[in-house]
């Protein structure tokens, strides 16, 4: 059976990744694992307090000046350390969770006050993310479930899922959206007549968000309540947002990752902590922490313990109800959807952003709470990161997403209209990609930064003669010529729009590298310039995962393969070169050596479509 097999390839993945994390462990020191986000040190402890939940959490601080991007999120397991020097590591034996995490401060719930005691007198502390299995016992243990499921929603939707057949829908005359486009307007009125699943496919720009955004609002003229899920927590917050936007009245459980008030204010944990009961619930915590702290083995001790607990557990347990009943829209990532917060309830509806980003088994995790599913995003995007290649080769990558437009095309709506784009840029993505359906709004088809300017140029590196080395103890990739050429054609682009007109109009910029380690090299490159320091705000380099679902005026992308043998490594995964050049709304730049990348048929097709433009 499929879902066996999907299993068995996610075991495989688990064990991969597990063994290379302990490998890494053992291979890399301190300062290469900070390097790579993974780790802070050295930190300052700050103070302890019970949380909301009654959770014991303590402070953690890295240095201000600290710019490397991390991995920490709420959720992940994490370890403490102390070190004598950067080689002796002394690792602690206890476990830690993220409860929050900003750029340089965090909060880890740990087990008991002596473990607070234990960190706050050390010294060259620091702490790096452990191996968090959570996920992945949580994606087993959903396979299995929908494996044995019998007679029940559940096995109704598997079936559905993995076999050809007819997706039930109601039959009504189609409601008007005078806001939204025609296919826009079509994908909302076929999630409102589908009884067990619909897709909305959106490339690009089509603003799936906005059509996903009045899918659910319509959805909750029906419906008391729905869940919203996706695969990272920086998904979850933008289609939060969207919402709170529109009035929506959202409850967010996880840790957001864009920290701000707005999204703040909306978790479990700061409207538990607004709930008016609260202050009692604190006090009375608080109390029978002081009644145990005494120890009195007398009868009236065990009786004023059990008469507080008692109390609290009620307590708990009205807030946590008042707070589930009054909101609308549930928000969290897919595996957080299996938080004890959300122990034991159903939803009529799920909505699943970016699935074309989550693994299958992943999915399952939420529809286990789920009458029907709603399924948003774009597989000629970004899929799901797979670690294994045996496990990738073994079709672990193909979603669920993809799986049902496969089984199922009569429920997937393709948004047709992108906003974003200069026509020529959006041409060759939609004849490759989407079959040639993508077409651009009026109001951006010819958008520009300059008259008679090409919007889309490709530079040959290899005029430079840039070739690719590897770099560093994980042997990045990188190409320097490329890098500074790079540069330099910004700095000439700038220069001829006009420094000043850059800066008023904060026109953006995004350099685009598949390479880390071209990325990394990029922004020093960027930090040395004096020509670009005043342009530094408006100028963001990244990986193309980095740039998923955003958009710059120019994009500039570093390609950094060069060599004789044509090895173009994971450049040919397209779906990420699709996102890499639809990032971009009036210019797109391309550096690349044309002889190693031209041997590649899309490459070539891109190639000469941006020739026909430059020769125009």
């Amino acid at each position: 059976m499929a879902l066996q097999r999907q299993h068995a390839l996610l075991q495989l993945e688990y064990e991969h990744e597990r063994d290379e994390f302990k490998r890494l462990g053992e291979v890399y020191g301190v300062g290469r694992k900070v390097k790579r986000g993974d780790c802070w040190w050295p930190i300052r402890v700050g103070r302890s307090y019970y949380n909301s939940l009654n959770q014991l959490v303590v402070e953690v601080f890295r240095g201000e000046d600290e710019e490397i991007e991390h991995n920490f999120e709420y959720g992940r397991q994490v370890m403490f350390f102390r070190t004598s020097g950067m080689d002796s590591i002394t690792y602690y034996d206890f476990a830690a969770t993220v409860s929050y995490a900003e750029d340089h401060r965090m909060v880890v719930i740990v087990p008991d006050a002596a473990v607070v005691s234990q960190l706050q007198s050390a010294e060259r502390l620091g702490v790096q993310l452990s191996f968090d299995e959570t996920t992945y016992r949580l994606m087993l243990s959903a396979i299995d479930r929908v494996s044995r499921a019998k007679g029940n929603r559940l096995a109704y939707l598997r079936d559905l899922f993995y076999n050809p057949g007819k997706a039930e829908r109601f039959t009504f005359d189609p409601l008007r959206f005078p806001w939204l486009n025609a296919t826009q307007e079509r994908a909302v009125n076929e999630v409102l007549r589908a009884k067990d699943v619909a897709i909305v496919h959106g490339p690009p720009g089509t603003g799936k968000t906005t059509t996903l955004v009045e899918a659910i609002y319509e959805t909750l003229r029906r419906e008391s309540q729905v869940l919203v899920c996706a695969q990272s927590n920086m998904a979850v917050d933008w289609i939060s947002e969207r919402l709170m936007d529109r009035g929506v009245d959202v409850l967010r459980v996880g840790n957001p990752t864009r920290v701000n008030d707005k999204m703040l204010s909306q978790t479990y944990e700061r409207r538990y902590e607004a709930h008016p009961d609260y202050p009692q619930l604190w006090a009375m915590r608080k109390a029978l922490r002081e009644v145990r702290e005494k120890r009195r083995g007398t009868e009236a001790y065990h009786q004023k313990v059990d008469r507080l607990k008692s109390r609290i557990t009620e307590l708990e347990l009205h807030i946590h109800n008042d707070l589930l009943a009054q909101a609308r829209v549930i928000s969290c990532t897919l595996a957080g959807s299996a938080s004890r917060v959300l122990e034991g309830m159903k939803f009529a509806t799920l909505f699943i952003d970016e699935a074309a980003q989550a693994l299958e088994a992943a999915c399952w995790i939420a529809i286990q709470k789920a009458g029907r599913v709603v399924l948003a995003g774009d597989h000629c995007q970004l899929p799901p990161t797979i670690k294994c290649y045996e496990a990738l080769k073994g079709g672990l990558g193909l979603t669920l997403m993809e799986r049902i437009v496969q089984s199922n095309p009569q429920v997937v709506t393709l948004l047709g209209v992108q906003y974003r784009m200069n026509e020529q840029i959006v041409q060759f993505s939609s004849e490759w990609f989407y079959g040639g359906q993508v077409e651009s709004a009026p109001e951006v088809r010819h958008r520009g930064i300059l008259d008679w300017d090409n919007p889309m140029e490709w530079l040959d590196t290899a005029d430079i003669d840039g070739k690719e080395e590897f770099v560093g103890e994980s042997y990045g990739r990188i190409n320097r010529a490329e890098a500074a050429l790079t540069l330099q054609t910004l700095q000439d682009y700038f220069e001829k729009v006009g420094r000043q007109r850059v800066l008023d109009e904060r026109i953006d910029v995004g350099i685009i590298s598949p390479y880390r380690a071209q990325v990394q090299h990029l922004r020093r490159l960027i930090k040395q310039s004096a020509f670009f320091k005043p342009f530094r705000s408006l100028i963001a380099v990244n990986t193309v995962d980095g740039f998923q679902g955003q958009e710059r005026d120019i994009i500039v992308i570093s390609l950094v393969r060069a060599n004789d043998e044509g090895q173009i490594g994971f450049l040919r995964d397209l779906r990420r070169m699709n996102v890499a050049i639809t990032r971009a709304r009036m210019k797109l730049i391309i550096l690349g050596d044309v002889t190693t990348l031209t041997r590649h048929p899309f490459y070539r097709k891109l190639y000469e479509h941006i020739s026909l433009i430059q020769n125009a």
